[in-house]
């Protein structure tokens, strides 16, 4: 499944490029996130609980940073597995362009999950809203973070 969104941040595209960067930020930006922690340059190991239907389970993986092009973009990658509920990944392409004629930062992303599991087994309706809203969740938070 695939999701797109942008968002025009009243911001200067290296800010956000920073807090992109930044397990902090992204901790306090990834929904359910309990531990986010730097293992090189461009891997982070991460422990997230999250909330699909009727399961509640905690994944632990990997995320990656990669394709980086400061300060224009890159994608950030990750897989997890949640013990008996299955196994989750995914990837957004998140794109910054300074604003024509204007102040501030254009953030646009597009991003690609997949299920694996009994997780897979609650439908791709639920599968699908519930992407859609921790992308959007992912989004908010993070700029909610840089308005701080």
């Amino acid at each position: 499944m695939e999701i797109q969104e942008s968002y025009e941040l009243p911001l200067p595209i290296e800010t956000i490029w920073q807090a992109l960067n930044d397990e902090g930020f992204l901790r306090n930006s990834i929904p359910g996130c309990e531990k986010l922690d730097r293992i090189s340059d461009n891997e982070l190991s991460a422990v997230v609980k999250l909330k699909i239907g009727p399961m509640s389970t905690r994944f632990k993986g990997k995320v990656t940073l990669s394709d980086l092009n400061p300060p224009n973009g890159y994608t950030i990658s990750g897989s997890g597995t949640g013990g008996i509920a299955g196994a989750a990944s995914g990837s957004a392409k998140v794109s910054l362009a300074k604003i024509e004629n204007g102040v501030g930062t254009l953030l646009s992303y597009q991003v690609k999950a997949e299920v694996k599991g009994k997780i897979a087994q609650l439908g791709s309706r639920l599968i699908q809203s519930t992407s859609k809203k921790l992308a959007k969740t992912f989004f908010s938070n993070f700029v909610k973070e840089l308005e701080k």
